[in-house]
């Protein structure tokens, strides 16, 4: 661990002695339901960890590293985009998944577009979406989306490019 880390750590102990000098009881009532919500969001963090390191198995970093890595260009960006548009994890999840995809060969251009059609973009929610928003602005609503995507992908280049 890096010392940025360990200086979140120091600071959230310190909050919580903190919090317990000041009243007892609250911090103990909001340990309870943090505990409660680390609880209720652990299964989908281990299947998501699970089906990625199934995957990372099967399909090994030079698969990943062509298909969505800093040399696959705009293919691995229409690619990544279009897995973050059909996938449903949560932000919790996406971003862990998308640093792992990075460590394993993933281009900074892909991670953006996928990460960016993954939590604007909701293909599996579009039956929902319909309904309370009507057909035509939810499809405009993703198709924007999607296409900002792109966008993001293009200033994640501008940026991280030599």
């Amino acid at each position: 661990m890096d010392i940025q880390t360990y200086l979140f750590y120091i600071a959230a102990i310190a909050a919580l002695i903190v919090s317990f000098t000041k009243n007892k009881q609250k911090s103990l009532t909001a340990l309870k339901k943090a505990w409660k919500s680390f609880e209720n969001i652990l299964p989908q963090i281990l299947g998501v960890i699970l089906l990625i390191s199934f995957l990372l198995a099967i399909v090994n970093t030079e698969v990943i590293s062509q298909l969505i890595g800093k040399d696959s260009g705009w293919l691995g960006v229409l690619l990544a985009g279009l897995v973050g548009a059909i996938t449903l994890i949560p932000p919790y999840v996406a971003f862990p998944t998308a640093s792992l995809l990075l460590d394993i060969g993933a281009g900074y251009m892909q991670i953006g577009a996928f990460v960016s059609t993954l939590m604007m973009v909701g293909i599996v929610t579009i039956p929902v979406e319909m309904k309370f928003f009507g057909k035509k602005l939810t499809l405009f609503r993703n198709l924007f989306a999607f296409l900002f995507s792109f966008l993001v992908a293009f200033i994640i280049r501008l940026v991280v490019s030599p």
